[in-house]
């Protein structure tokens, strides 16, 4: 199978083709060994290389649910709670489009230029010179802590979960952390999207599940309240700009897959049918959000929690943890493929250890997915306001990652022609800049917002302990 790309012109075994005894080897028995090593390393990296370009479009679909879909989807009535049905359902449906919009040209990136592996690799691309190596290196250190953030917020999920399917205070929220870690470490196994998406299938069954039971419970509970349970159309009394952006925050947040779409293209088989995959996700997001938000708002009213689940009641809570619990450890391990995948390219470029089909590759990887998923969880234990952290790096980081960063590629490496050449730039050129205002509006405002909330709700509640029980 040919090379993807050329910079693989070293393998890290090269220094061990000649046999380490070969002084004490005849000249054809040296030529001998030394081509079954040649021939030895040509297969792991023809085997390598197939097993990690045979991701389809419809895979390509599945491993972006998974990424993106997670338990974040039934805190969605929330957000229709604060903004009303009406502006929920507009910020929902739209912020969904410029998603998938900014989705494609981020997939057109890739086709144009193949060598872009992750998505800190457009750096290079969008500056030249040393000022581009620099910003490269600043997206991928923004690349891996965001990424990792996002597996660490998976152990609080985990935490949550246990707890409330078990129902016993009294048991340390240490050890479910830690059963969590474990769970988190087996799913993270498999090395290839291609392979991950097999249990992608069982992570959508999975939160699809918990959101019907959900639905239908709460539903069950509006029919016998007569269909009144004071839901609005209109934002919530009180309603502040901040508390606005915060939930606008939330909502890109929803969307947050582009992160991933380089290291998930990179191990397409056809990389030219993402249009296909990008579609069927965004109608497929779109959807899902947009019914369990105003439906989930309508059955509870406004005193629905995040995540909605929490709003069903103990017993219907605890079935749904219990039919969710696949999308906790599935999403956050395909979190940690993708940190993974994003170390092996860089530690081994130019050698076969990457491709995990060997002893010290498979040593390697397990080691590196260890390590993040063990430096994520003290991540998760260690910083007492993390989940706050996390709202704050979500409007920092997401704003720039699916809005005003794609939009400016648009501008510096797709577009044809002047900004107003033809009716289509002229068009194309206006959408653009309206996305990266948005995504500067919500990387300000957005950031001041969450730390706004973040400091009026730890002069109410107090600041946590580091590895807490509790």
């Amino acid at each position: 199978m040919p090379k993807r790309h050329q910079d693989i012109e070293d393998i890290d075994e090269k220094p061990t083709v000649t046999p380490p005894d070969a002084e004490h080897m005849s000249k054809e028995e040296t030529v001998t060994a030394v081509l079954e090593r040649v021939d030895y390393i040509s297969k792991v990296t023809e085997d390598g290389e197939a097993k990690f370009h045979k991701l389809t479009w419809q895979q390509l679909v599945v491993v972006l649910i998974v990424c993106a879909v997670a338990l974040g989807t039934l805190s969605m009535p929330l957000v229709f709670m604060m903004l009303g049905m009406i502006g929920g359902t507009i910020l929902t449906v739209g912020m969904g489009l410029i998603a998938i919009y900014t989705s494609f040209l981020l997939g057109t990136v890739k086709l144009k230029y193949p060598q872009v592996r992750h998505y800190s690799d457009v750096g290079r691309l969008l500056l030249p010179g040393r000022a581009g190596h620099i910003l490269t290196k600043v997206l991928q250190f923004i690349f891996v802590f965001f990424v990792m953030l996002g597996v660490a917020a998976h152990f609080l999920t985990g935490k949550q979960a246990f707890s409330t399917i078990v129902g016993d205070k009294s048991i340390c929220q240490l050890a479910w952390s830690a059963v969590t870690l474990v769970l988190l470490f087996i799913c993270s196994l498999p090395p290839s999207f291609s392979e991950m998406a097999v249990l992608g299938y069982v992570d959508f069954v999975s939160i699809m599940g918990a959101v019907l039971i959900t639905l239908i419970a709460t539903g069950i509970d509006a029919r016998k309240k007569g269909w009144d349970t004071g839901w609005s159309a209109y934002p919530m009394p009180g309603l502040t700009f901040g508390l606005a952006m915060i939930a606008a925050s939330n909502v890109l947040f929803a969307y947050a897959f582009s992160i991933a779409q380089f290291t998930f293209m990179e191990e397409m088989a056809e990389p030219s049918d993402f249009p296909k995959s990008i579609a069927i996700l965004g109608a497929v997001m779109i959807l899902i959000y947009t019914l369990t938000g105003a439906l989930g708002y309508a059955f509870i009213g406004p005193g629905v929690k995040g995540p909605a689940l929490l709003s069903a009641g103990p017993t219907i809570s605890r079935v749904a943890f219990g039919v969710a619990l696949p999308v906790i450890f599935i999403s956050g391990a395909i979190l940690v493929t993708t940190i993974g995948r994003f170390i092996m390219d860089h530690m081994f470029r130019n050698s076969i250890v990457r491709y995990v089909n060997t002893a010290r590759g498979w040593m390697t990887w397990i080691g590196i997915v260890f390590t993040t998923i063990l430096v994520s969880w003290i991540v998760a234990e260690a910083i007492p306001v993390f989940s706050s952290l996390l709202s704050i790096t979500a409007s920092l980081f997401n704003s720039g990652f699916t809005l005003y960063l794609p939009a400016i590629m648009w501008f510096t490496l797709l577009r044809e022609g002047g900004c107003f050449s033809s009716g289509k730039n002229i068009a194309l050129t206006i959408l653009n800049a309206f996305i990266i205002i948005c995504g500067l509006i919500i990387f300000g405002v957005g950031t001041w917002a969450s730390v706004d909330d973040i400091v009026s709700t730890y002069r109410k509640t107090g600041i946590g302990r580091p590895f807490s029980c509790k």
